[in-house]
């Protein structure tokens, strides 16, 4: 799959005018898979990529869901959404205040208030840690076919594992992708973003998020860790399906450099740097990833 490299402000105007909003003045926040724009009012525009409407209506029931429920998230608009415009599902979000990426404490403090609700009555699949990844290796072109090969069989081997993989914490709603990323530091505390991937299933998916950063990429400190952990109750990195959901998370990082690497050379190098250190060729953990977007 290509990734756009420009913003599309027809699909922006079509959206709008569809939801009723005023595209005049609209600001590119960030285009990447997702389109996000700025408009005036303190609105905020998701346009998803095509192929994506079970997924923009999952995100918005989450976000109200979460609303009802008291857990700071981005609040969708009250409008009926998503609209669908050039095939694309696009959807309205409040602005959020002047804000900085979130802290790994912050990522506990929000999951450890998502976790323990009730399971809701909405349409959430079971957790699929491997969605897209498929996708993402034949799209890797920039990688030579040996090494897409073998992260065909890597996926392969991931995916049987997950199905007997062992039992842990009791199953529950999960963000399905926790990480200093997905939350906004606010004046008023952190918010929680992007339910694209919500679903239902071990809360240890979310935990993994953390924990990579620590095992794999050294990007979060032991210190800082501890801290996530003494604050949630429990360390996944003690579970012993920690290496296989470590593996899915790897995996998930390393295609998602790979596909955007396919149309930015740019970041070529990052990903082929990751493939070599999941293949053995680079030095032990933990790796020094670079960010991608």
């Amino acid at each position: 799959m290509k990734i756009p490299a420009v913003p599309d402000r027809a699909v922006l105007a079509e959206a709008c005018v569809l939801a009723g909003f005023e595209p005049a003045g609209a600001d590119p926040v960030r285009i990447a898979e997702n389109e996000i724009w700025r408009l005036p009012g303190k609105v905020i525009v998701r346009i998803a990529r095509a192929g994506q409407w079970k997924a923009a209506v999952r995100e918005v029931l989450v976000a109200r869901w979460l609303a009802d429920n008291g857990v700071p998230a981005v609040r969708a608009l009250p409008v009926e959404q998503p609209v669908e415009a050039a095939g694309r599902p696009v959807t309205f979000w409040v602005e959020l205040p002047p804000h900085e990426i979130g802290t790994v404490k912050d990522v506990v403090t929000l999951l450890s208030q998502l976790h323990p609700l009730p399971v809701p009555d909405l349409p959430l699949d079971p957790l699929d840690p491997f969605v897209r990844v498929a996708e993402r290796i034949e799209a890797s072109t920039s990688l030579s076919e040996d090494d897409r090969a073998w992260l065909r069989d890597r996926h392969a081997e991931l995916r049987e594992r997950w199905e007997r993989r062992p039992e842990g914490l009791p199953e529950c709603v999960v963000h399905g992708d926790a990480w200093v990323g997905n939350v906004a530091r606010t004046p008023d505390g952190p918010v929680l973003l992007d339910f694209e991937r919500a679903a239902v299933g071990p809360p240890e998916w979310d935990l993994v998020s953390t924990a990579v950063k620590m095992t794999t990429t050294g990007a979060v400190t032991e210190a800082e860790y501890a801290e996530f952990c003494e604050a949630y109750g429990t360390d996944v990195t003690k579970w012993e399906g920690y290496e296989l959901l470590a593996g899915a998370r790897e995996l998930r990082m390393t295609t998602y450099a790979a596909q955007h690497a396919a149309t930015r050379p740019e970041w070529q190098a990052e990903a082929q740097y990751r493939v070599d250190c999941l293949r053995g060729r680079a030095e032990s953990r933990p790796w020094h990833w670079k960010g991608i977007l």
